[in-house]
This record gives C-alpha cells, sequence and structure tokens, in this order.
C-alpha cells in the first residue's frame, strides 16, 4: 500500500512538474512574442558630444561653445511585430542643457540654455528566442530634435555688445537625425522585467544671435536609459 501511495505521490509530482515547465515555457514565450506590447518607465541622461565650430564674426577667433549632459525621468512604449523584431518609441520629460563657452572663451562659464525634446521612433532586432529571460537588441531609426526656450545669459551679452535692457538672444535650430542603438532586456517574472539601452544620435544644428551671427555645432548625444517595464 505503501509503495502504491508512494508510486502516486511520484506521478503527481511528474504531472505538476511537466504543468509546470509547460506554463513556464508558454509564460516565457508570451514576453517577448509576436503581439506583445512593453511599456517602461526608468531614467535617461543625455550626454552631448559637441564638437563646435566657431561663432561667425564679430567675434574673437575660437569663440565655441560646450552643451552639458542632464538627466530625465524617462520610458517608453514597445510592440512586438515578431518574436523577433519590434518597433520603440522612447517617451522622456524635456531635458535642460546649460551651454558653456569653450574654446577662446573657456572662462566664461554658462552662456545659455535651452530646452531640449527628442522625439525618437527605432525598429529593433531581438535576439535569442522569445522565451530567453535575457535578450540583447539593437535598433536604428530617426530623432526630430526639438529645441525650445533657449535663453542666453548676461556673460553672452557682454560678448556679443547686448546691454541690459538690449540682451542678446539665442535659438537653436530643430532638426531631424539618425539614431542607432544597443541594449538588453531581462525578464525576471512573468510580466516584469529591466531594460537598459545606449543610443547614439548624429546630430548637427545650428544656433542663431539676435547680433545675426550663427554658430554651427555637431552634437552627436549619447543616450543611457534604465527602466523597470510590464509586458502585457
Amino acid at each position: 500500500m505503501k509503495k502504491f501511495n508512494d508510486s502516486c505521490r511520484l506521478k503527481s509530482l511528474a504531472t505538476a512538474v511537466a504543468l509546470a515547465a509547460g506554463l513556464m515555457a508558454s509564460v516565457g514565450a508570451q514576453a517577448q512574442s509576436a503581439g506583445t506590447t512593453m511599456v517602461r518607465v526608468g531614467a535617461t541622461e543625455i550626454k552631448p558630444n559637441v564638437s563646435s565650430g566657431d561663432l561667425t564674426a564679430p567675434s574673437f577667433v575660437g569663440t565655441q561653445v560646450n552643451i552639458r549632459s542632464n538627466t530625465e525621468f524617462a520610458g517608453g512604449l514597445s510592440y512586438m511585430l515578431t518574436d523577433n523584431v519590434s518597433i520603440d518609441l522612447p517617451l522622456a520629460l524635456p531635458f535642460k542643457h546649460e551651454i558653456d563657452g569653450a574654446g577662446a572663451i573657456a572662462g566664461v562659464g554658462k552662456i545659455g540654455e535651452m530646452r531640449a525634446l527628442p522625439v525618437t521612433l527605432l525598429g529593433q532586432y531581438r535576439f535569442m528566442e522569445a522565451k530567453a529571460a535575457f535578450r540583447p537588441y539593437l535598433g536604428a531609426g530617426v530623432t526630430y530634435a526639438k529645441f525650445y526656450k533657449a535663453k542666453s545669459t548676461a556673460a553672452l551679452s557682454a560678448l556679443t555688445g547686448g546691454t541690459p535692457s538690449n540682451p542678446t538672444t539665442i535659438s537653436v535650430k530643430s532638426k531631424f537625425a539618425a539614431t542607432v542603438q544597443l541594449g538588453g532586456t531581462y525578464a525576471f517574472t512573468e510580466h516584469w522585467f529591466v531594460d537598459a539601452n545606449l543610443t547614439r544620435t548624429f546630430l548637427k544644428t545650428r544656433t542663431s544671435l539676435s547680433t545675426g551671427q550663427t554658430l554651427d555645432a555637431k552634437i552627436d548625444p549619447d543616450s543611457y536609459s534604465v527602466s523597470i517595464g510590464y509586458t502585457f
């Protein structure tokens, strides 16, 4: 009788294990399989890699700029078109970047600031099987870098002939640019995952001053993002 009970227990255990394995397999497939949507929230740091041109005349030779990094709350949406191909829409609060003097005016400090709102759409290829817990991915797409609320400082006005009653103002041209991405996700439960990625946007833009002067710069920002997400 004991052997019979032990045999029943073993069969029940084997059945439970088989069912659990089947459930885990189906859960893994759901995590990043065709038709699923992933929502994430976290933070993104944008770090410009500035290669500045010179401010046009009249100005000191070598008058250039540098742009500081900024970190904001961010996230995004991903939709799996197939088990390996997805489209991704990063989302973030507007970034605030301070502009410093560089080159011949490196010692003047902050000469302005601007708001930046990058709107990006990416196509991604996710490696490994849909049921894999860790999936690295590559992405490529386009970004519209919207710049607004650009402000100058008294230091810039002093350098360009502005006065307190008639200060020098600035504007930064919004541009489209190509973006590439490297990242990975790790699913630690049926629905929850962590995501980390790095993007590079190949961006050039022009800053215009109310004095009629302009400055062209290659910004090429890197974006570092870490987030936690939910799949449904």
